[in-house]
Formats: C-alpha cells, structure tokens, sequence
C-alpha cells in the first residue's frame, strides 16, 4: 500500500518521517501550489494537486496540513475525488488499549494516547504530546507538541491546542477554540474563543480574528 501526502511543508514533512519510520511506501506530494509541481522535497516528487494523480484501491492519502480549517477542506476535496484517508502513528508513539482513531489521523513521534481514549477525523497528536485516558476529541482538531491532556478532557471539533499547554483533568473546551502556547486550562472553555495565560482566560472572540 502506498501513501500520497498533500501538503508539501513542514507538516509534511513531519507525516514523511512518520511514514518511513513505520514502513510504508510513500508515492510522493501533492500541493495546491501548481509552482512546487515537478520539484522535489525531503527526496520526494511533487507529483501536482489532488487532480494530478487518479485514486487507487491500494493508494491511500494523508493530508498533512497545520491548519485545521484548510486541512478539512482538503480531506473534503480529497474524498469527494476517491481519495482513502490513512491513519498513521509513529512506531516510538504509544497506544494504550480501547484507542479510537479516526480517518486521517496522525501521531507523531513520542505521544502517547492513553487508554479510552477516542478521537475523531482528522486530528494531529503532535510531537510529544499526551492525550490521557478517557479523552474525547472531535474531529478536525490539533494537539501540538509538548501539550498535556489529562484523564476525561473534551475537546470540541476544530480545536487548536497551543505548543506546550495543559489541560486539567475533566475540563471541556468547546469547538472552534484556540489554546495559546503555554497555557494552563483550568476551567472549561466555551466555543468559538482564544484562551490565553496561566490559568487560561477567554481573550477574543474567534470570529473578531477573522
């Protein structure tokens, strides 16, 4: 089985090494950047965009995007043309028993995802990231490196995580959140927010960003 990787950026680049680390056959990028299509990253064509290349049954896809709005958009696309999504987890990632993922879900190098745990389409565990047991993830969501989730967290659809930030045990955070960089979660968070600070705070409407 082969896999096609869109987004040839340093997510990416991150899924590639993943991809490799675990054994599996990496047919080359796709990118909706027409000006990368015939060149090469990290040792890989860039073969064009999702158009540049016809769904296969033994083919499958990872759309390898940061941004959790883009790369729904992407994985819409991409299945609408045939595309399967894969799954794919480091082999120094750890697992631990009754683990759900979804399609197009990546764990990175050193996370771990404790037992229970569930999370849906499209989510990134990022680099040494840990999700405890019993915790719910929706889907489009990402955990960036060096975030802690504790035991019973939920975490709402669209959800980013900033580098490096705690969520205690038992706390909600809403969809359409952001999770600064450090940020401790004490408290649940209501939808559509940015939080920020030690202890976390709502800071800003997420729609005032836009």
């Amino acid at each position: 089985m082969g896999y096609y990787i869109f987004g040839a950026g340093g997510h990416g680049r991150v899924v590639l090494d993943i991809l490799l680390a675990a054994g599996e056959e990496v047919l080359g990028f796709l990118d909706d950047n027409l000006a990368l299509a015939g060149q090469w990253r990290y040792g890989y064509p860039v073969l064009g965009d999702l158009r540049a290349v016809s769904p296969a049954p033994e083919h499958k896809i990872l759309v390898a995007i940061g941004d959790n709005y883009a790369r729904q958009r992407v994985l819409a696309e991409a299945e609408e043309l045939g595309f399967r999504p894969g799954i794919i987890v480091h082999p120094s990632a750890v697992l631990c028993r009754e683990v759900e993922l979804g399609p197009n879900t990546v764990v990175a190098a050193g996370a771990v995802v404790g037992p229970g745990a569930r999370l849906g389409r499209n989510v990134i565990v990022n680099t040494g990231a840990t999700v405890d047991h019993d915790v719910w993830v929706g889907d489009n969501v990402h955990i960036s490196p060096g975030v802690n989730v504790a035991g019973g967290v939920e975490i709402g659809n669209n959800t980013h995580i900033g580098i490096g930030a705690v969520v205690l045990p038992g706390v909600k955070i809403g969809p359409d959140v952001v999770i600064g960089a450090g940020a401790v979660v004490s408290d649940d968070i209501p939808a559509g927010v940015t939080a920020v600070g030690v202890p976390a705070r709502r800071f800003l409407p997420r729609r005032e960003e836009r």
